[in-house]
């Protein structure tokens, strides 16, 4: 499978100093999608390596319903990279807001721990392809500011 898309509301246990949804609960929730999705795709145990270029676009409110939409973006050897789009809204509405956005990277490992080769990730469709130039570009950038 590559996506996956968990839902939450949004509880009054979440909430931060401003009475929005706490950051770090959101980025919980993204880690868990990012998981399941890496996890689904290679079949295996899956480590979280980088997660970068987080964006938060707009607060989450108690009671909001969040939709968390983890896509498989690019493979490398042993990475897989997963964008990640954060929704909200207030379900009497029905309408859905984008609330945060970001690139994960995970491995999968074997029992001791070590990476193994993950499985190819082939976009097809013109928005997986450009997902695909995105994450890869991403990646070298953060690549060349590191060394």
């Amino acid at each position: 499978m590559s996506s996956i898309t968990l839902r939450f509301l949004a509880e009054p246990s979440t909430v931060n100093f401003g009475g929005k949804v706490h950051g770090g609960t959101v980025m919980k929730w993204i880690d868990e999608a990012g998981y399941a999705c890496a996890t689904s795709w290679s079949k295996r145990y899956c480590v979280t390596v980088f997660l970068g270029s987080i964006r938060f676009h707009r607060p989450i409110m108690i009671g909001d319903l969040v939709e968390v939409e983890a896509r498989m973006a690019y493979t490398g050897r042993t990475s897989m990279n997963i964008s990640v789009e954060v929704r909200s809204g207030d379900m009497k509405s029905g309408t859905m807001e984008k609330t945060t956005e970001c690139l994960i990277v995970f491995v999968s490992v074997d029992s001791h721990g070590r990476p193994i080769v993950a499985p190819s990730f082939n976009p097809e469709t013109p928005g997986d392809i450009a997902l695909a130039q995105r994450a890869k570009a991403h990646l070298d950038a953060a690549r060349a500011t590191s060394n």
